[in-house]
């Protein structure tokens, strides 16, 4: 009798609480969730603690000890960043912190002269509040975790003053971007009628290809210096790898990333026929300012003495480097060009697409849902904006979590895809050396818990890649 008098009770409760508790539930459920996975991908970090057999070839037990590690470390640290990010949005909705900030912004907008009926105004002060909140609360982390593991782990390349400035812009150039956007949105859904969800996203698409075409070329140089690859071997051998797939390239960026971390990566942009590549530094053996840092620091110099020890000094900073040869560089590439020629570039943007549509003609019926909002303490007033933040953020979270999970398996299958591509342009045997020393250069730990890395792992585990990779690596 007493689960059945539970049972009625909860049934007996309004519909904003069921749905308040409902949000609540579920958000704790999917924290559960994440530790529960963390801490058996943990056990995994602790206890192996010897390079594993199948591993002996391709990683030494110095770089397998610090692999283990960093992650320990950056495993502690997604414990309690996480803890604290639950507990805070908890706490928010508990006490009413989103009707609070919009009551916030209202007062802020009346002593500018700006009434009730400036419902887009007010959104966008609300909007400017919400995301200095963000940015204050999660420094103090973002602080800890450059300067103290990235540094302890010899990855963070940055001074105090470096990373107050950068967070001080991307705040700046974030409003810039959000705030019109956002006016512009909530203004089409205002005056839209029926069928505002089609063109609000229809204006989501363009905002994002646009914003796609305008990045690299005007916003993340605000961030990182872009220079041209100069001239050379390496340019001449991707430009006739591009021409020999029909890749419509343009230009050949290298981007100093190693005045922010020794993290390396690589990518392609543009729509069309003006695609442009982008090469870290930390990339390229021969361009990585770090590798000069760490011939100065070994002291050593030009010497053609033709003394022995000269020699060994050589390899043990040859073994240190970072980056990849120029052959595995055009390796690397001719897998993210992979991307481009099988269409998953395409393919992901219909899908991101489908599901934007799916989610704004979801929003156009449920948005007219008053308790919804009164379930988040909005008695009186229905928000545009708030709707946005209360369907999109809290009720399409159950979904958002399945197509998360099934982006993730299919991404994996389009790297496999990928590799099997460079595989095809002769670059088996120097993409199965990049892999290693890109896991290596960033530390990543080979071995993973299988549901651990079902879950999380958008690229398959190092081993399953070169395992496929090996069958028909040349000679």
């Amino acid at each position: 009798m007493g689960m059945w008098a539970s049972l009625d009770a909860v049934w007996e409760m309004s519909a904003e609480k069921r749905i308040f508790g409902a949000v609540l539930l579920f958000s704790w459920t999917v924290y559960l969730w994440e530790t529960f996975l963390a801490r058996r991908q943990r056990r995994i970090y602790k206890t192996t603690t010897h390079v594993p057999l199948e591993l002996g070839q391709i990683m030494d037990s110095e770089t397998f000890e610090k692999s283990r590690l960093y992650q320990l470390d950056k495993s502690t640290f997604s414990f309690w960043s996480g803890l604290y990010s639950e507990v805070e949005g908890t706490l928010i909705l508990l006490f009413g912190g989103i009707p609070y900030l919009w009551r916030l912004s209202g007062r802020f907008c009346g002593y500018a002269g700006f009434g009730p009926e400036y419902e887009i105004t007010q959104s966008l002060v609300f909007l400017l509040l919400a995301t200095l909140f963000s940015a204050l609360t999660g420094l103090p982390w973002s602080l800890y975790n450059t300067f103290v593991i990235e540094e302890k782990h010899g990855f963070n390349q940055q001074t105090l003053g470096f990373f107050m400035k950068d967070a001080i812009k991307k705040f700046i150039v974030t409003q810039c971007i959000l705030l019109p956007v956002s006016s512009l949105l909530l203004y089409i859904i205002k005056i839209g009628g029926d069928y505002f969800f089609i063109y609000a996203w229809l204006f989501t698409l363009v905002v994002s290809l646009v914003l796609v075409t305008i990045y690299a070329d005007y916003i993340a140089p605000l961030f990182d210096k872009f220079t041209p690859l100069p001239e050379g071997k390496l340019k001449q051998e991707i430009e006739i790898m591009a021409k020999s797939i029909d890749f419509p390239l343009t230009k050949v960026y290298v981007v100093q990333g190693s005045k922010r971390s020794s993290h390396s990566n690589a990518y392609f942009y543009g729509f069309f026929k003006n695609k442009r590549i982008v090469l870290f530094d930390t990339l390229l053996e021969e361009y990585s300012v770090l590798n000069k840092d760490i011939q100065e620091e070994s002291g050593m110099e030009p010497c053609n003495d033709g003394e022995g020890d000269s020699e060994e000094i050589k390899a043990k900073v040859k073994n240190k480097k970072q980056g990849c040869k120029n052959e595995e560089v055009l390796a690397v590439l001719g897998h993210e060009l992979g991307h481009w020629k099988l269409g998953h570039t395409v393919k992901n943007i219909i899908i991101s697409q489908m599901n934007s549509f799916l989610c704004f003609f979801l929003f156009a019926v449920l948005i007219g849902r008053k308790e919804l909002f009164v379930a988040f303490g909005f008695y009186d007033s229905q928000p545009t904006l708030i709707g946005l933040l209360i369907i999109f953020q809290f009720i399409f979270s159950p979904y958002n979590e399945v197509l998360s999970f099934c982006l993730t398996v299919l991404s994996r299958r389009f790297e496999f895809q990928a590799d099997a591509f460079a595989k095809k342009l002769g670059k088996a045997k120097d993409l199965y050396s990049a892999l290693i020393k890109l896991n290596k250069d960033n530390l990543g730990f080979p071995v993973s818990d299988w549901l651990f890395s079902m879950w999380h792992y958008s690229h398959p585990p190092l081993l399953e890649r070169l395992q496929a990779l090996k069958n028909s690596k040349q000679d």
